[in-house]
C-alpha cells in the first residue's frame, strides 16, 4: 500500500472510530504496516477491498481500532516534566495527601504502553522523595489496552535505547543487566499495578493525586471523545490533583475543572482552594 493510499484511508476511516487525523499523521507508519498485515491475512487484493470488507463486516471496525494503537515510549520521555513533578508537583501533592491524612499517594499512569511511564515515576519517587516524605508511600495504577505491552510491561526489561535519557544514577540504582536487556529489579515494580483496560471502556475505581494521560486522548480522540474522558479523568482527581498531557497536545475546547499550573509542561490542577507551598 503506498503512502497516498494510506493517507486517504486513515482519514476515511479515523472520524468513524471518533479518532482524529492530525494525530496519526506523524505515526501513520505504524498503523499502515499493520493494516497491510491485516489485508495479506484477509486475502484482500488492496485498500479498496478492504474497505468494501470493512462495510460489510462491522466486527471489522473492532481489529481495525485495534490496529490504531501508538506504541512510542522511552523512560524519563521529556525531560522538563520529569523535573517539574520531582521539584514541584510531587512535593506539593505528597503534602496535600500527609494533610488529608492519606498514607498513600495515588497515580494513574493512562495509556503506559510497556510501562516505561509509570516505572520512571516508581524509580523517581524511591531515589528522590522517599527520603523526604517517609509516612507516605506512592501507589501506581498503570493501565494499556494493547495485551503485548501489558505483558512487555509485566517483564519490565528493556533494551538500552527505551532508557538513554534516564539519569544515570537512577540507571545504575534501578536495574540490572541481564544479557542485552536492563530489567528494572523487583523493589522498584511493588508499587506499580498493571491493568489492562481500554480508557474509553473503564478506568481504575479510585480517586488519585495525579494522573499522567500523555499522547493518547488528547492525541488521537476526537473533539467530543476527549471532552467526554477529560470529566471522566477529573471525576477520578482528588481536589487540587495534577493532570499532565502531553506537551504538545492542549485541552479542548470547553474544558472545566481545571486551572493550569505548568504551562510549558502541560501541567494542570484540579480547582480547589489549595496553594502549592513552593509558592507556584
Amino acid at each position: 500500500m503506498k503512502d497516498e493510499q494510506c493517507v486517504r484511508f486513515l482519514q476515511w476511516a479515523l472520524p468513524q472510530l471518533h479518532m482524529r487525523w492530525p494525530g496519526f499523521c506523524k505515526v501513520r507508519k505504524q498503523v499502515c504496516k499493520r493494516v497491510d498485515a491485516r489485508m495479506r491475512n484477509l486475502r484482500l487484493a488492496g485498500i479498496d477491498e478492504y474497505e468494501a470488507y470493512l462495510q460489510d463486516h462491522a466486527d471489522e471496525w473492532v481489529e481495525l481500532d485495534a490496529l490504531c494503537r501508538i506504541t512510542i515510549s522511552r523512560f524519563y520521555r521529556d525531560q522538563g516534566v520529569f523535573v517539574t513533578l520531582q521539584q514541584r508537583v510531587l512535593p506539593a501533592l505528597a503534602q496535600q495527601a500527609l494533610e488529608r491524612g492519606d498514607t498513600r499517594l495515588r497515580v494513574w499512569s493512562a495509556g503506559c504502553g510497556s510501562g516505561e511511564e509509570p516505572y520512571t515515576l516508581a524509580v523517581l519517587w524511591a531515589t528522590e522523595l522517599q527520603s523526604k516524605f517517609p509516612r507516605l508511600s506512592i501507589d501506581i495504577v498503570a493501565t494499556d489496552a494493547d495485551p503485548n505491552m501489558m505483558r512487555r510491561a509485566g517483564d519490565a526489561c528493556y533494551k538500552f535505547g527505551s532508557l538513554k535519557n534516564m539519569p544515570e544514577s537512577w540507571l545504575n540504582r534501578a536495574f540490572e543487566l541481564e544479557r542485552d536487556n536492563y530489567c528494572l529489579k523487583p523493589e522498584y515494580k511493588r508499587c506499580v499495578q498493571l491493568l489492562e483496560q481500554d480508557i474509553r471502556q473503564e478506568r481504575p475505581g479510585r480517586r488519585f493525586d495525579l494522573v499522567l494521560c500523555r499522547n493518547l486522548v488528547f492525541t488521537y480522540f476526537d473533539e467530543a471523545l476527549q471532552l467526554e474522558h477529560l470529566k471522566r479523568i477529573v471525576n477520578a482527581m482528588h481536589d487540587g490533583a495534577s493532570l499532565v498531557i502531553g506537551i504538545h497536545e492542549n485541552l479542548p475546547e470547553g474544558a472545566e475543572g481545571l486551572s493550569v499550573w505548568f504551562d510549558e509542561q502541560r501541567i494542570y490542577r484540579k480547582n480547589n482552594d489549595v496553594v502549592d507551598p513552593q509558592g507556584a
